[in-house]
C-alpha cells in the first residue's frame, strides 16, 4: 500500500490504523522498508516514521486476517480522511 496523504505517517494515521485493526482477532504486522511493526500498537507504528510515498506492506495471520488487511488498506488507500476533498 503506498501511502497517499501528505504528512505520511504520524499520529492521526497510525491511531486510524490501530483502530480499524482492533476491531479484528488476528495478529498484524505492518512493514516499511526494513522495519516490521506490530500492527496494532500505535507506538511502534510511529516508529516506522513513513513518509508520503512510502510502501506500507500489511501482514496478517489469523481467522480473519482477510477481513483485517483489506479494512486497513481501504483506511490507508482514502489517505486516512485526510486527503483535501477537491
Amino acid at each position: 500500500m503506498r501511502l497517499v496523504n501528505p504528512a505520511g505517517l504520524h499520529a492521526r494515521p497510525c491511531h486510524k490504523i490501530v483502530t480499524t485493526a482492533g476491531r479484528f482477532t488476528s495478529e498484524f504486522r505492518v512493514a516499511c522498508e526494513d522495519q516490521e511493526v506490530n500492527g496494532k500498537s500505535i507506538l511502534e507504528l510511529m516508529t516506522l516514521c513513513a513518509p508520503v510515498e512510502s510502501i506500507l506492506r500489511l501482514h496478517a495471520r489469523g481467522a480473519d486476517a482477510n477481513e483485517l488487511v483489506a479494512a486497513v488498506a481501504l483506511v490507508v488507500e482514502r489517505g486516512f480522511d485526510e486527503m483535501d476533498a477537491r
